[in-house]
């Protein structure tokens, strides 16, 4: 093939609605193919370890109906990556039923449903590291331990393009995948078709948050991306917005933690020498890019486990004292709960976040000496049972009044509760794996189901 064109219409589907004008114009460009990514690590780690979706099925479904409709109306095949925001099988099951609900209720014509179940069980994970095989920390983790697989609840593997392409060899016209990397989803037909992995992952890369990579903003809207053998075209689709130099170039750089490297299962995207060049108002052409291959193929493994319960509690201060001796405030909070609780970290966990000083990037916030005129405290405590961490956080919280501080004369006004009582947030998870496992076969860790369905 000279060129295929691919349409965008949200980089995450179900977190919020689609916005449909954009995608029906999109599709009067005759695409070849839709797709859309589904899921995510950004949510934190509870969806995953609690295997529990994030986004509401409402809105997945709508997002599924309106893709699903117009694809089949017009012959395209459809592929939906990472199902219901983690990609664990549980998520593959909900999705397929809402397709096969979906295809009852418009009655549409018989067409090929492929899935792929992506979930790993930890006893396979057991069984390599018990047989010598390393599983490598990614950033500073240390390798995987039997330790850490059995503190995990749920562990997905981020498939690549190849259980994807044999999908489509089986003759799927929708595929619904487990957890997979963005951009494989999108790379996928296009290196079926011929096309060279360096633009097919480059496209894939650009395409896979939508209207991100456009300006100015908007969320939830479509984008189309048409490939040459060399070459990668990318146009927005809402009348108000258009892809710049600017806002292609800055997406390619998005959540790396190097700005100009990609990495897949099987290799890596370099993007150090891309060339870009703005064709029109609305389309901006991009060469240069080059994939490595990895001499051994590796996928990212994600894991999620329980850590306790969660107890939240809100207050307020504005007192300027207080809230320049906010530090020693929290200290004195902190030390009456070690009183009665013991160090922090042995049976609990206990956080104060501090919007309007730090709350957002912690240590990390650069603006030191700014001084707000109010701050919100967020009490968090993590414990066993639920009935320990309210007991915790309410402590912690109550003595934001009682702190110990020199030339206070007064004995009230210091903090103001937003409520009474503390609140019972979702179980607390932590990421327990984000680690490479090296697979002698792409396919391994990955199964296909495929089934007729329609009218």
């Amino acid at each position: 093939m000279e060129k295929m064109s691919f349409i965008s219409p949200t980089g995450h589907l179900g977190f919020t609605p689609i916005e449909k004008g954009s995608f029906y114009e999109g599709l009067k460009k005759q695409p070849d193919y839709v797709i859309a990514d589904s899921g995510s690590c950004d949510i934190g780690p509870h969806p995953l370890g609690a295997n529990e979706h994030t986004s509401p099925e409402e809105w997945q479904r709508h997002d599924l109906e309106v893709m699903l409709i117009e694809s089949r109306k017009l012959g395209l095949p459809m592929i939906i990556g990472s199902a219901s925001d983690t990609g664990a099988d549980r998520g593959v099951d909900q999705y397929v039923a809402i397709i096969k609900e979906l295809a009852e209720k418009h009655k549409i014509p018989r067409f090929k449903l492929g899935y792929i179940y992506s979930e790993v069980s930890k006893d396979i994970l057991r069984k390599k590291i018990e047989q010598g095989i390393e599983i490598e920390g990614l950033g500073d983790r240390p390798n995987l331990t039997v330790e850490l697989v059995d503190r995990t609840s749920h562990i997905v593997p981020l498939m690549g393009v190849e259980p994807i392409i044999k999908t489509l060899d089986f003759g799927a016209d929708v595929i619904i995948a487990g957890r997979s990397s963005d951009s494989c989803i999108f790379a996928a037909p296009a290196i079926r078709a011929g096309f060279p992995k360096a633009t097919s992952y480059y496209m894939g890369k650009v395409l896979e948050c939508a209207s991100f990579a456009a300006e100015p903003f908007m969320g939830k809207e479509s984008i189309m991306g048409t490939i040459t053998q060399n070459e990668v075209y990318v146009t927005a689709m809402h009348p108000d917005q258009r892809c710049t130099v600017a806002s292609i170039a800055s997406h390619a750089m998005y959540e790396r933690r190097d700005p100009f490297y990609e990495h897949v299962a099987g290799g890596y995207l370099d993007m150090t020498n891309c060339s870009y060049e703005q064709v029109d108002e609305k389309t901006v052409k991009i060469t240069g890019f080059v994939f490595y291959e990895d001499p051994i193929y590796k996928v990212k493994l994600e894991g999620a486990g329980k850590v306790g319960e969660r107890a939240l509690s809100i207050a307020g201060i504005r007192d300027p004292y207080t809230i320049k001796h906010i530090d020693k405030v929290l200290d004195w909070a902190r030390i009456k709960v070690i009183e009665r609780w013991g160090e922090i970290g042995e049976s609990y966990q206990l956080y104060y976040h501090i919007y309007g000083k730090d709350g957002v990037m912690g240590p990390m916030e650069p603006k030191k000496d700014v001084v707000p005129h109010e701050i919100c405290v967020v009490v968090e405590a993590v414990a066993d049972t639920f009935t320990d961490a309210e007991v915790i956080c309410t402590l912690g919280t109550r003595n934001l009044f009682y702190a110990r501080l020199p030339e206070v004369r007064g004995t009230a006004g210091t903090a103001a509760l937003m409520m009474d009582e503390v609140l019972r947030g979702k179980d607390g998870y932590e990421w327990t794996i984000n680690h490479l496992l090296e697979l002698e076969n792409p396919m391994e860790l990955f199964n296909i189901k495929m089934e007729e369905i329609g009218i």
